[in-house]
């Protein structure tokens, strides 16, 4: 009643200023076209010029609504000679329709009375939400891990729910950039290696849940891993290495890129002869290196070769900061690189069409960095998911040890079964799993939609839904596996026939 009594004010106010509103009713809500809207809409409008009472027209036919008439009603004048701006349809509407309503305006003392309205659309929901991972933060009792339970401090589940996040960086427990439609997602770390043999986390629902009204019969929920990892470095023939990646780049102010290194103390060099490196795009990048840390953001210098834009001297002299680079375009593989350090951070670098006669790119530059430092070939394809091959020769370094490889800056997933779980409230579970046994490594958002019915079949009362699980692996018979990052949006529930936008 309140909300009624303040639309009438507010059909008055326009009709009494200077603001009002020539011709027919305007600014309808819920919007024209709108999707999504609640079973229990209001409907309101903003009052054209003139206008003292309102007639409605409110129905399911699009013709109805648009030519009905006081004389003609067809079943859809749902309101006539209203004085206020907001109509409120009895009861709640029909899941998934699509409505259309009217609103024509009425003041018997003006001669261009009635003003007919235009005749708006919406449609009601056509899903539950049974997560959408909106609500949660970075303070109890809302941070995500207390509502999704996962293995903490459980030595054979590896589930970890949230990110361990820096809040004096801006970092969130929940992922706020790998969004599919809202403002956040549940990051799901899994890690079924070691004592870890499955990870599973589980939401209860209280009260329990009717998984049944409307129609619903589908379990919808959308997910987003990493890819499988591609990087590889492997010796054969003797002293000839070949190494695979992929990245976006190595510049800015982070890198992703492959890297095979040694621990080196600060002064000396590395010699090496990029026999090819595939052209994943003309900045594909193939040399040496020498870096600071193993971070993404670290400081670093290195001498490349590219397929398309000729040899590069690039550096970061700042953790986190730009880069910068001198280039000599029009030289290909195969071609030598070398980089000489002086314990003072002082950084040469050099190319050499036959490793004997060397051509220094640029004045020398400095590179602080820390001891133990790190030496070696580095590898990018410029081409995000895409991978990239060279082969070196020839290497001769002063890092002391073996040879390590790994991404630099890369998130990849191994590949894990993928499964929910849906408990009832007496106990009773059934567990279905994704149809693609890679599903962790898909790199793009994607849909898994659950037929109810399985569910049902397996003796869960879908009208008393009371847990919910996801995991990676098999708590059934677990084996020590793989780990990696997906993360989920959006759950829902869907009738049969209907099909998720």
């Amino acid at each position: 009643r309140e909300a009624h009594d303040q639309s009438q004010g507010f059909g008055h106010l326009f009709l009494s200023g200077a603001s009002v509103i020539p011709g027919p009713s305007s600014s309808p809500s819920p919007a024209n076209g709108a999707v999504n809207e609640d079973m229990w809409v209001s409907l309101r409008w903003r009052p054209g010029d003139f206008a003292v009472s309102h007639d409605v027209y409110f129905g399911e036919n699009f013709d109805d609504v648009n030519e009905a008439s006081r004389t003609d009603p067809r079943g859809v004048l749902v309101s006539q000679d209203q004085k206020g701006t907001i109509y409120e349809p009895p009861g709640f509407l029909e899941f998934a329709q699509t409505y259309y309503w009217r609103v024509d305006e009425f003041n018997d003392a003006e001669p261009n009375s009635p003003w007919k309205g235009n005749t708006w659309t919406f449609t009601v929901i056509d899903h539950f939400v049974v997560e959408d991972f909106e609500d949660y933060n970075d303070y109890s009792p809302d941070m995500i891990f207390e509502t999704w339970l996962d293995g903490y401090e459980m030595p054979t589940n590896g589930a970890l729910i949230g990110h361990d996040a820096d809040f004096s960086k801006g970092e969130h427990i929940v992922e706020t950039t790998v969004v599919r439609g809202g403002k956040q997602s549940m990051p799901y770390y899994y890690n079924n290696v070691g004592t870890a043999t499955y990870s599973e986390a589980e939401r209860a629902f209280s009260p329990a849940q009717d998984w049944t009204r409307e129609g619903v019969g589908v379990l919808s929920l959308w997910f987003r891993g990493h890819p499988a990892y591609m990087g590889s470095f492997v010796e054969g023939p003797t002293g000839t290495y070949t190494m695979t990646a992929e990245g976006a780049d190595i510049w800015g102010n982070s890198d992703q890129f492959h890297f095979a290194w040694k621990e080196f103390s600060g002064g000396g060099s590395i010699v090496a002869k990029v026999e090819s490196v595939s052209n994943t795009d003309p900045w594909a990048k193939a040399g040496v290196m020498i870096r600071d840390t193993l971070n993404a953001d670290s400081r670093h210098a290195m001498m490349v070769v590219t397929p398309a834009q000729g040899v590069s001297f690039q550096r970061r002299t700042s953790a986190g900061g730009s880069s910068s680079s001198d280039t000599e375009a029009g030289i290909t593989a195969p071609q030598w690189v070398k980089l000489e350090r002086t314990i003072g951070g002082l950084v040469r670098a050099y190319y050499s069409a036959d490793g004997s006669t060397w051509t220094q790119l640029s004045m020398p530059q400095t590179v602080t960095m820390n001891t133990p430092m790190y030496i070696g070939l580095a590898l990018t394809s410029h081409n995000s998911g895409v991978e990239c091959e060279a082969v070196f020769s020839n290497i001769t370094s002063d890092g002391t040890g073996q040879w390590v490889d790994e991404d630099i800056g890369l998130l990849s997933n191994e590949a894990e079964p993928m499964y929910v779980t849906v408990k009832d409230s007496s106990g009773t579970a059934a567990t279905v799993y994704h149809d693609d046994p890679d599903a962790s490594q898909v790199s793009t958002w994607t849909e898994w939609r659950i037929d109810l019915k399985e569910v049902g079949d397996a003796g869960v009362v879908l009208t008393d839904v009371s847990n919910l699980a996801i995991g990676f692996g098999s708590a059934d018979d677990p084996q020590p596996s793989g780990s990696g990052l997906v993360f989920f949006e959006d759950i829902r529930l869907y009738r049969p026939a209907e099909q998720t936008p």
